[in-house]
């Protein structure tokens, strides 16, 4: 007898969908981190259109999309639909899946039901005028990324997507490894392969940042298999064996380089001598894994901020940059001199369409895609999946959340293909170290001799920050009230204060910040919000034998007007800009 609900790991039989499901739901109500947004309910089975397919998922991916999805930022996912016209009030997330179809549309014909697929995120309106004149549906303003931009994703016990998102399943791969690739895996796909005269070939060297990670990981097999050069960018040599393995030639520390951040001002002659210094070290990095010297023709970018700087550099000439996110960072700098005078390319890169997607999952069908899962969750552990994600505590590689299936291991039905390597983890105790938004280090040949190979003439002033600081700190706890670091900063007569906990500096609370929290709050709400809930986070130091040129060029680098000055790294004061003015006209 059919029931009106099934518990989790409880399949209805083939074809039979039940009244009701159990869900994981964000509602606007409960914004904030993951452990708080994500809820279990039960809610009614979503009902399909012609063109979509219901899937029942045996597991389903973990991105972060949906961290950005609890938090209400940068985008209310759900108020953006209810404003285009849709009811429900709440999210259910997930952009990665595999499993069963068990319910097809009227006019679905390449998939029925009882087919094993892996799910693709991206959606579009078969009837935008763009899609039906052939043009990319990536460029439709009907595009949405499954999951995440659309409701009805993977963290259910079924989940409606249109008919083009389905790919077969690799039969030889688990439920949970299948769930774990598409998104990361169709995304470089896209960035490698989409871009027409870029599109990476046999014996390209290409530069990935992140070798490690969900992306990068994807990005370096991918090379593999054309027969391209990946030279994997990592954070520690515990990271170098596993990037090898997947087929990297070689590997780049970047903690080794400290030049990393938006480029200094063109005028600040000081700081660009060092970047460039860094800049060409970087470089001369690339030349030694590779034994000659040859530059990378595509440069796999998604860190951004903190590191396009040094990526346009190292391209190659005619080479291209391109770029799917921005992990450190939004705003970047380029030098604009090596775009035009090397002639080279700065492409963004947004998921991928159905035969990207198609021509990925067929990499993985035979066997040149390892998911490089690192961590498989319980359909209860769904939030903490993304609590550590959102806490930058998440393993590398890619994670899955198992929901339909009813234990680890099940859904693999044949023998791996031969082209399959062993999979190999990273060590147990690896830190997940994402690069610093205001980092330092880069590298190659300037753009001619006049412009950058000649080091422009620096006059060093050997004062030091501890001769024009200010001694003492005006300083909140992350657990004060907005309202009370709002009166400090009111009776100080200053429009920021430094936050410390446990006698360190962790960030700064500005007037600014008060002002950006009052948007879409009354002014009660802020007032009681605490000083952690707006605060920006992180505090770029520098030592009280710092010499002052040196302190200039890290402010006008990252376009900050202070410092905190610290003294065997115990914050002692702060240095602004202010202060070397009041120094210069002798105030």
């Amino acid at each position: 007898m059919t029931k009106a609900l099934y518990a989790i790991g409880e399949a209805p039989p083939l074809g039979v969908v039940p009244e009701k499901m159990h869900a994981w739901l964000i509602r606007p109500e409960r914004f904030g981190e993951p452990m708080q947004a994500f809820q279990k309910e039960v809610v009614h089975v979503p009902t399909l259109a012609d063109d979509e397919v219901l899937v029942y998922v045996m597991a389903a991916g973990v991105n972060y999309n949906n961290v950005w999805a609890s938090l209400g930022s940068p985008v209310d996912v759900i108020a953006a639909r209810n404003k285009a016209g849709e009811r429900e009030v709440f999210h259910i997330g997930g952009s990665d899946a595999s499993g069963l179809v068990y319910k097809v549309g009227k006019s679905v014909t390449n998939f029925k039901v009882g087919d094993e697929v892996v799910i693709h995120c991206g959606t579009y309106a078969s009837t935008c005028q763009a899609v039906q004149a052939g043009i990319d549906p990536m460029y439709s303003p009907t595009f949405r990324i499954w999951g995440y931009e659309t409701n009805w994703g993977s963290f259910a016990q079924f989940t409606r997507v249109q008919a083009h998102q389905l790919c077969p399943k690799p039969r030889h791969m688990s439920w949970e490894s299948a769930a774990a690739y598409m998104l990361v895996g169709a995304t470089a796909y896209r960035m490698l392969m989409g871009w027409n005269e870029h599109a990476i070939q046999k014996d390209d060297v290409v530069l990935i940042w992140g070798g490690a990670g969900g992306l990068g990981s994807m990005a370096i097999q991918i090379c593999r298999s054309i027969g391209a050069i990946p030279v994997a960018v990592v954070s520690g040599d515990d990271k170098v064996s596993y990037c090898k393995n997947l087929g990297a030639v070689g590997c780049i520390d970047r903690r080794k380089f400290d030049h990393w951040g938006m480029l200094p001002h063109w005028k600040d002659a000081a700081g660009y001598k060092t970047w460039l210094k860094g800049a060409r070290a970087f470089g001369a990095a690339i030349w030694d894994v590779l034994g000659e010297k040859r530059s990378p023709r595509v440069v796999f970018e998604h860190p951004g901020e903190s590191t396009i700087p040094t990526s346009i550099f190292v391209c190659d000439t005619g080479g291209m940059v391109v770029i799917c996110a921005g992990t450190s960072g939004y705003n970047a700098t380029v030098d604009l001199r090596y775009l035009w005078m090397r002639q080279k390319r700065l492409q963004g890169s947004h998921f991928a369409n159905d035969v990207q997607s198609y021509a990925l999952n067929d990499l993985a069908v035979r066997g040149y895609i390892d998911p490089c899962l690192s961590r498989v969750f319980s359909y209860e552990e769904l939030p903490m999946a993304h609590q550590l994600m959102f806490e930058n505590k998440h393993p590398h590689g890619n994670m899955a959340v198992l929901v339909g299936a009813p234990a680890l291991g099940m859904g693999g039905t044949a023998e791996p293909p031969a082209v399959a390597g062993p999979h190999m983890s990273l060590p147990a105790d690896d830190k997940h170290d994402t690069p610093h938004p205001y980092p330092l280090s880069v590298p190659l040949p300037g753009i001619t001799a006049e412009a950058t190979d000649v080091a422009p003439g620096v006059v060093e002033d050997a004062t030091q920050v501890v001769n024009v600081m200010r001694l003492g700190l005006v300083s909140c706890a992350p657990t004060d009230t907005v309202a009370a670091a709002v009166a400090m900063m009111v009776e100080q007569d200053i429009h920021a204060l430094i936050v410390i906990e446990n006698d360190v500096a962790t960030g700064v609370i500005s007037q600014t910040d008060v002002v950006l929290a009052r948007q879409g709050r009354s002014a009660t709400e802020v007032r009681n919000l605490t000083v952690r809930d707006i605060m920006s986070s992180g505090c770029v130091t520098c030592d009280v034998n710092t010499t002052v040129t040196e302190a200039i060029s890290t402010m006008t680098r990252l376009r900050i007007h202070r410092l905190v000055v610290t003294r065997d790294n115990v914050p002692v004061g702060v240095i602004s800009m202010t202060d070397i003015i009041n120094r210069l006209v002798g105030a």
